[in-house]
């Protein structure tokens, strides 16, 4: 599967998507974020960094014995590159629709002033 979809499918848990935030603004261990966010347990903050760490939005380094958590820029990039994929071809079937109904309105617009 693409980097892009993995990373989708990884912030579309909201607690995950929190986490993710919270690291974007400011690096962290699991306790400094267990102290931010008092309704999601230790564990279940582990959990949600081992999968942004799998989808590679999220990146450690470890001091001592605890794990520091920041984002990853080059996952980041990577999701930033998908959805960006995503967009132009969005934009490009939009142009072509547009087209071809302006094209259609112009057949129209002639057929009734022939009438006329």
């Amino acid at each position: 599967m693409e980097t892009g979809v993995d990373s989708l499918g990884a912030l579309a848990e909201s607690r995950r998507r929190i986490i993710f935030e919270l690291l974007a603004v400011e690096p962290g261990s699991v306790g400094s974020l267990a102290k931010r966010l008092p309704v999601i347990t230790r564990s279940a903050i582990s959990q949600h960094l081992r999968v942004l760490v799998e989808a590679r939005l999220v990146t450690y380094r470890s001091v001592g014995t605890r794990n520091i958590y920041r984002v990853d820029p080059e996952g980041v990039a990577a999701l930033r590159s998908y959805l960006d994929s995503l967009w132009q071809k969005a934009l490009a079937d939009f142009k072509v629709a547009a087209e071809e109904s302006f094209s259609k309105a112009k057949r129209t617009d002639k057929k009734r002033r022939r009438r006329s």
